[in-house]
């Protein structure tokens, strides 16, 4: 029994919607961008209300979050005061625009409170149970190590943006 186009889409709105729960997004930001991704030309945020069943206000922020993340575009239309949207379809772009999301100062912050809070263990200042201060300064060095790792891939992956799609992945392809 062949499914209905209808059907498919919602399938595949209700996928993102749990894959961008799985990620820490809200699960209507999921749903927006599928419906976004699949449709063939910009929609208005009453058109998105319509497919999605969110109310305005959650779309209205939902749709600024991803435009920040680079995930969505505004546009318009002659003689139309109404803003329309359309998802982003480079996902490596995508990808880069996210990762650079992570050099804002609300992320630098917390990294800073990490090294803080490892350097005040570290220089024997934090008194208490030695055991118990031990195992709280090897869990925040795992941490922060985690941490200066993925700041390193990160920039990496920014960098990698000059050498264009391809070659990208040919990189991709030799890594496997």
């Amino acid at each position: 029994m062949a499914k209905k186009l209808t059907q498919l889409k919602q399938e595949f709105t209700e996928g993102l919607s749990q894959i961008s729960r799985f990620w820490g997004f809200p699960k209507g930001m999921g749903a927006i961008f599928a419906v976004l991704y699949l449709s063939p030309e910009p929609l208005s945020l009453d058109e998105i209300v319509e497919q999605t069943g969110l109310t305005k206000g959650a779309i209205s922020t939902e749709v600024r979050t991803l435009a920040r993340m680079g995930l969505v575009h505004r546009s318009s239309k002659l003689a139309d005061r109404k803003d329309y949207y359309e998802a982003e379809t480079d996902f490596y772009k995508s990808i880069r625009s996210i990762l650079k999301e992570r050099q804002n100062s609300e992320f630098d912050r917390a990294l800073r409170s990490v090294q803080e809070s490892l350097t005040e263990l570290e220089s024997g200042s934090v008194v208490g149970d030695e055991a118990q201060v031990e195992f709280i300064r090897e869990r925040i060095k795992a941490l922060q190590d985690f941490f200066n790792a993925f700041d390193t891939l990160t920039s990496a992956v920014i960098k990698l943006e000059s050498l264009g799609l391809g070659n990208i992945q040919k990189i991709l392809t030799v890594l496997k």
